[in-house]
């Protein structure tokens, strides 16, 4: 009879713990934050900050919150308060913010981004704030002026080794105030943002894929060496020099057929299913096939530019297939991301989940390429059949004239095609 009364009570205790216990996902009571500025850190190491900037807003009983890069924009997607926690998801890549409120003008928790393997975050800060992306409070008290950085620069990504590779840095300052980026054969590196620091410059991007920091010095020979972060694993050196004329290599030479005959592309999906190109459905139409992820920030600004166009000239002719190469090994999470940019995109066309993100594959895939050395690259076929242009990576509206300049001749291009 002891036993079984000892028994009881501890039943009556777990029944009383769980009906009084709040679920897990219940909002509670949400707590007040300061509308305006604010300036968010990623902690990549206790040495190494990187700054972004958010602006928060009121809206009935939630907020809005953006991510600002420059001239880049990023509404973050309001998951509500739970407990004492907010939880923000970027739009496109499946990454997302953990915020607890310390008082109204402080937060912290972390960045989590669960296409990386091994439990990905990295610790977060956010506080009110109304100055320079990188403050230096001697700045305006020193008679010495910021080094002018403005114009472009030949860049070297890390340097003297056998993995150095070119860049073309585009920047433009006022006062200490510097923003642009750098432009690769793959791609460009984002929305930069930051500051001229006497001698020094720091530029910063966070947008929800990426998390970028560039930090280098000036020397009196207008040449510049610094070092580059990207997240919380991964550095490297890089140096440049003016040169306002340096070009990279064209971008419509770097992947090529390295065969003749009719285009055909055939291979199955990781759940089996053949996709095969081309199809009775794409017979005597221009086609663009959109090698491509989720994950790439240069793949979305293509699939937005690739949304304007399939929706202006697809009654024409135009046809668009996104092939996705996806982050990780899960299957139904892999299609899951896909279904959400379609879905949010709203591009109109095509968006298949083609396998793992890996250039390998691709490049297997698309054995009759020399390779695919870039995510995104896209394929240009005529209404005969043949590819008539293959563009390796993206050059983003964070690129300035060269974004403009790729979308009025891709325009011209894909009409020309259409004739």
């Amino acid at each position: 009879m002891k036993s079984l009364s000892f028994h009881r009570v501890l039943l009556l205790i777990l029944l009383l713990c769980i009906s009084t216990a709040a679920p897990l996902n219940a909002k509670c009571k949400a707590v007040k934050i300061a509308e305006g500025s604010w300036l968010g850190v990623l902690h990549l190491s206790n040495q190494t900050p990187l700054p972004f900037n958010i602006e928060i807003q009121k809206k009935s009983a939630t907020y809005d919150f953006h991510v600002l890069n420059g001239n880049e924009d990023i509404p973050l997607i309001w998951s509500g308060i739970y407990h004492d926690s907010i939880k923000l998801e970027f739009p496109t890549f499946g990454t997302y913010l953990i915020l607890h409120s310390d008082s109204k003008s402080k937060m912290n928790g972390y960045w989590v981004n669960p296409n990386k393997t091994g439990n990905y975050r990295i610790p977060c800060t956010l506080h009110t704030h109304k100055g320079k992306r990188f403050e230096d409070p001697a700045l305006y008290q020193s008679a010495i002026l910021p080094a002018n950085i403005e114009g472009r620069w030949e860049t070297t990504f890390e340097p003297g080794t056998k993995d150095a590779y070119k860049a073309v840095g585009i920047f433009e300052q006022n006062f200490n105030y510097l923003s642009g980026t750098f432009l690769t054969e793959t791609g460009d590196y984002r929305f930069l943002e930051g500051n001229v620091i006497r001698d020094s410059l720091f530029l910063s991007c966070f947008d929800g894929s990426h998390a970028f920091l560039f930090k280098g010095k000036v020397t009196d020979t207008k040449e510049i060496s610094g070092d580059f972060y990207s997240g919380k694993h991964w550095s490297c050196k890089w140096s440049a020099s003016k040169n306002e004329s340096f070009e990279l290599t064209d971008p419509d030479s770097l992947t090529y057929l390295k065969k003749s005959e009719p285009f055909t592309v055939q291979f199955n999906d990781p759940e089996g299913k053949a996709f095969t190109f081309p199809t009775d459905q794409t017979s005597n139409k221009v086609v663009i096939l959109q090698i491509m992820g989720t994950w790439c920030p240069n793949c979305m600004d293509e699939s937005r530019f690739f949304k304007e166009m399939y929706a202006k000239y697809h009654d024409k002719g135009l046809e668009i297939i996104a092939l996705c190469y996806e982050s990780g090994t899960d299957v139904l999470l892999q299609k899951e991301r896909i279904e959400t940019l379609s879905t949010r995109l709203n591009a109109g066309y095509s968006f298949i989940l083609a396998g793992t993100a890996s250039k390998g594959l691709a490049s297997n895939h698309f054995s009759m390429l020399n390779q695919v050395m870039s995510f995104p690259t896209a394929i240009f076929i005529g209404r005969d059949g043949n590819v008539k242009k293959i563009h390796t990576g993206f050059n983003g509206p964070g690129t300035g004239t060269y974004y403009e300049d790729y979308i009025k001749e891709t325009e011209s291009f894909i009409q020309e095609l259409l004739k």
